[in-house]
């Protein structure tokens, strides 16, 4: 799952958009598939993006692989949706939210409102990677020296 989601990156990274791609898979089938876009004047989660076609199609049984660890919305719109599981690779610092899906209780009468099981650290090396080649190539932005604090670590 993490290598469908790096090599959706890699697409994203052709185009000039960062690095970061994620896969959404019900079964068997790839549901959802979109890297992050930000060349567009916004910033768009490459994992929001992917729930989001998933959702349209009406898949069920969701896990999301993406190769960074997801922010807060995404893991907000991954718990909404009802991903049971998130497979990322490399850990974001600065952004990433998953500690909150380890410790959360969901409150009374909110039983079905669970945050999904949660494996990082996949491949991690390889996304570093990643990052570091589109840091090399990427113009002098915001979002390249965010992406800076990635590869350093």
């Amino acid at each position: 799952m993490l290598r469908a989601a790096m090599a959706v990156a890699e697409e994203g990274m052709a185009k000039g958009e960062l690095p970061i791609g994620a896969v959404v898979i019900s079964g068997d089938e790839v549901v959802g598939r979109a890297h992050t876009r930000d060349s567009e004047g916004r910033l768009r989660h490459a994992d929001l993006l992917a729930m989001q076609e998933a959702d349209g199609k009406g898949a069920r049984d969701l896990v999301l692989a993406v190769n960074l660890e997801p922010c807060l919305m995404c893991l907000g719109a991954a718990m909404s949706l009802g991903v049971k599981e998130i497979h990322y690779g490399l850990d974001s610092p600065g952004d990433g939210a998953t500690g909150i899906a380890r410790s959360w209780r969901p409150g009374p009468g909110m039983e079905w409102y669970r945050a999904p099981v949660v494996r990082g650290g996949i491949r991690a090396d390889e996304v570093r990677a990643q990052f570091r080649r589109y840091c090399e190539q990427a113009s002098d932005t915001a979002l390249r020296r965010w992406a800076e604090t990635l590869v350093a670590r």
